[in-house]
């Protein structure tokens, strides 16, 4: 499993739309996720490990930007045929086992993540609430290994971003699995 970093922010892109399906049932679109100040649109999966080491953390993180107007959502585009862990099922499990405090949707067509450009899990982009990104960078510093005291670089981003509608000039690509794209 080759890891990946995905490109830097590029600042003011807009925010493609989407309508994905929630593990819920319910449909979900990028503006019914915008937060006040704010929207972290992550593509995550389930059998990552770069995922699994910070998904404790970053929940914690994703709660606290919801008291400042930051909305999350989670964006699943993995081909499970290899990795059936990120089947739609599995997705339900790990959202209801972890509490997930944002929608967690099945991108099965994956034109959502091409869309985005995303390249990885985690891949993280922070837009202020003019869907105008301004930040696509790391969780923190550590790597699959789990480091809880790292800087907490997402979240001081996002916290900028709800602050002043700009994210951080200098920022670090995330780094983590390729996305599993259908051949």
């Amino acid at each position: 499993m080759a890891s990946i970093n995905p490109p830097v922010c590029e600042f003011g892109w807009q925010a493609p739309d989407f309508r994905l399906l929630n593990v819920d049932g319910k449909s979900v679109s990028r503006d019914d996720v915008m937060g006040k100040h704010g929207l972290l649109v992550m593509f995550i999966c389930n059998h990552c490990p770069y995922v699994k080491a910070i998904l404790p953390r970053l929940i914690a993180d994703v709660r606290e930007l919801q008291v400042l107007g930051v909305n999350t959502v989670a964006i699943m585009s993995n081909d499970p045929t290899d990795y059936p862990e990120d089947s739609f099922e599995h997705m339900q499990t790990i959202a209801k086992e972890m509490v997930f405090p944002f929608p967690y949707l099945l991108d099965e067509t994956q034109q959502i993540a091409k869309n985005y450009d995303a390249v990885c899990t985690p891949d993280f982009f922070g837009f202020n609430n003019q869907f105008a990104l301004q930040y696509r960078g790391r969780f923190d510093e550590s790597r699959k290994e789990t480091a809880p005291e790292s800087a907490r670089d997402l979240f001081k981003a996002m916290k900028l971003i709800a602050e002043t509608g700009q994210g951080p000039k200098e920022q670090i690509a995330s780094i983590g699995c390729s996305i599993k794209w259908k051949i």
